[in-house]
């Protein structure tokens, strides 16, 4: 998930921009999977963090998550301690959201939104342990697989409607998947569809849909009203987490209006949208043809929430910090504390009460366009001059993030803490020295990289980060400015007239697949996709559909493998940092905990204490 791609199931952090999680980029942007969230080590002050430490409690959160029965999928969600109704949560966010059309989201910002908004077939549902299962959201339960796995079967909850009163029903189901094989929608996950009908799966169903023709029965069945029957060429176990992406939320068949539905999307979850004013402002308010009891996840205490966009984190942090008038009911959504903040926030006892923190599922990176920086030796340069530690140190030093040595996080089963081919570990600050011999021998015409960077005020930091450390070993960066709602948009064009750009991913679920499939799959090379590098290597490839087949200890070894061979042969992106997660809430809100499915603060969980 990118880290503001965030929300994926778990986080897809395409978020914002931190990383797709970014995507959320939005940022902030997450992928999500399970119990994630990063470590770091200090660069400004005291803070108690141990690295070691906190990358086994990572560890720990990436246990596989349980499948819920009928039971386990029944409402209503169980009460949150001490939960009022009534009142309107302020939402503060620096950039506008990339997206709301379902099919469209794969970013933490948007999937945040898509908790409040809309219902999937399955949902994800944690407890106060931080265990997590996947229960049935409009089914009836997480999914029955046959066929050694290759079918899985889902049964329709009784009354469930969407915002305008119309009975959800198993055609709506097959609109919402079969709408994703259109055009229009580009930006959002493809794990489905391409199971389902293969890469070039857009040529199985041209128009989505809309033109009166469907997938066939052998492929997608909806036998009577209430059932959807999945099939597959191959068995897909993970099937029920990942139809708890946002990306694959349900969107009415009577509601869509195709391009535009993503200005004004209908809502099947407990709030929907009053208003909305692109980078501006949204106004969710309660929907009132939501029914608690088929909802085991989420609650409906507030009577909304107003969402401020344009706000930046050094501005939210300094008003919650303060904690005056309608900020006492305010909470950052996909942002964290500002940075040279930190300090004030966890050195005050009373403020620091009023924060989540949590490890995140994801690993920025300094993704190379191959189309452009086609010379290895470029690449190897760049990787050895980056500086992590001055990256980590504008993110807020240990709570924001921790030297990543490779692509997987430590939150992801198969992480190796001491796999280390470049050397970030012992030169966390870059290697300049060596950058500099390799820079010197390159052709003139090599030395000069064009930088994309959002403009958030994060954007702004890691620019002047990446511009000293290249500059210093011989590089000329040519930094360019791009709007943070649509940062992932404009990385994810294959013409992107950009050489270099900082990206975060997520699992979507605990999965090394859900890493090196979406980002570095040759087949996923093309405008919206996750495959921001453009790698196309016949060996990945080869690798990543022989672990699709294996089982999870075999797939293991294979996904090992194959991130080794990209770090040490392929070089698409700079491993940088793991991210953290810190949140700063007002007096006034309760219900306050970190979600480690999305990898922010819960919002589903919510109320106002008066």
């Amino acid at each position: 998930m990118d880290n503001n791609r965030q929300v994926g199931a778990f986080a897809n952090m395409k978020s914002s921009f931190t990383s797709r999680r970014a995507r959320a980029i939005v940022v902030a942007i997450a992928a999500g999977s399970l119990a994630l969230t990063g470590c770091s080590e200090n660069k400004g002050g005291k803070s108690g963090t141990d690295s070691k430490k906190d990358q086994k409690e990572a560890a720990v959160q990436s246990k596989a998550v349980t499948y819920a029965d009928a039971a386990g999928s029944t409402g209503p969600a169980a009460e949150v301690p001490g939960a009022k109704a009534g009142g309107t949560i302020q939402v503060y966010q620096e950039a506008g959201l990339s997206h709301l059309d379902p099919g469209q989201i794969y970013v933490s910002d948007a999937g945040q939104v898509a908790n409040l908004l809309f219902r999937r077939l399955t949902q994800f549902k944690e407890d106060d342990k931080g265990n997590v299962s996947v229960v049935g959201d409009l089914a009836t339960d997480s999914g029955k697989s046959s066929d050694d796995g290759k079918t899985w079967t889902f049964t329709l909850k009784d009354g469930i409607k969407d915002a305008n009163g119309n009975a959800i029903t198993s055609a709506d189901v097959r609109h919402s998947v079969e709408r994703l094989y259109a055009k229009f929608i580009f930006d959002g996950p493809t794990y489905l569809q391409t199971w389902l009908s293969g890469a070039e799966y857009r040529k199985a169903l041209p128009n989505g849909g809309f033109d009166g023709k469907h997938l066939p029965a052998t492929v997608l069945d909806t036998p009577d009203e209430k059932t959807v029957v999945f099939h597959f060429d191959t068995a897909r176990p993970d099937l029920p987490q990942t139809l708890a992406m946002a990306g694959y939320a349900i969107v009415p068949a009577k509601g869509d209006t195709k391009e535009k539905y993503d200005k004004a999307p209908v809502a099947t979850g407990p709030y929907k949208i009053a208003s909305y004013k692109a980078d501006k402002s949204l106004v969710l308010t309660k929907n009132t043809n939501w029914d608690p009891k088929t909802d085991s996840v989420r609650h409906q205490y507030l009577d909304g929430f107003n969402f401020q966009f344009g706000i930046t984190e050094s501005t939210q942090t300094k008003r919650l910090i303060a904690d005056q008038g309608e900020d006492k009911n305010a909470i950052q959504f996909t942002g964290s504390v500002e940075s040279t903040q930190i300090q004030d926030v966890v050195g005050n006892a009373a403020v620091s009460k009023r924060t989540i923190k949590g490890y995140q599922p994801y690993v920025m990176q300094l993704t190379f366009n191959l189309d452009r920086v086609k010379d290895k030796k470029v690449r190897e340069a760049v990787t050895y001059a980056v500086n992590s530690k001055s990256l980590i140190a504008g993110e807020g030093g240990a709570y924001g993030g921790d030297v990543a040595p490779n692509y997987f996080a430590p939150t992801l089963p198969g992480y190796e803490a001491s796999y280390d081919p470049w050397g970030r570990l012992k030169t966390p600050q870059g290697n300049v020295a060596k950058a500099t011999e390799l820079v010197k021998a390159l052709p003139e015409a090599e030395k000069t990289l064009v930088f994309a960077y959002s403009n958030s005020e994060a954007g702004q930091k890691r620019k002047v980060a990446i511009e000293d450390a290249l500059t210093k070993v011989g590089f000329k960066v040519v930094a360019k400015e791009v709007d943070s709602a649509s940062y992932y948009e404009q990385i994810g064009k294959l013409a992107n007239p950009y050489d270099i750009y900082i990206t975060g991913w997520g699992q979507d679920w605990p999965s090394a697949g859900t890493v090196i499939t979406p980002i570095y799959d040759g087949t996923q090379v093309a405008d919206g996709a996750s495959n921001y590098s453009h790698v196309k290597d016949a060996k990945v490839d080869a690798l990543i559909k022989k672990a699709l087949t294996q089982q999870p200890t075999e797939a293991a070894a294979t996904w090992k493998e194959a991130q080794h061979y990209l770090l040490e042969n392929v070089i698409p992106a700079a491993p940088l940092w793991y991210t953290k997660q810190l949140q700063l809430f007002g007096s006034n809100i309760g219900g306050a905990k970190y979600s480690s499915v999305s990898s922010y603060i819960d919002v589903t969980q919510l109320y106002l204490k008066s």
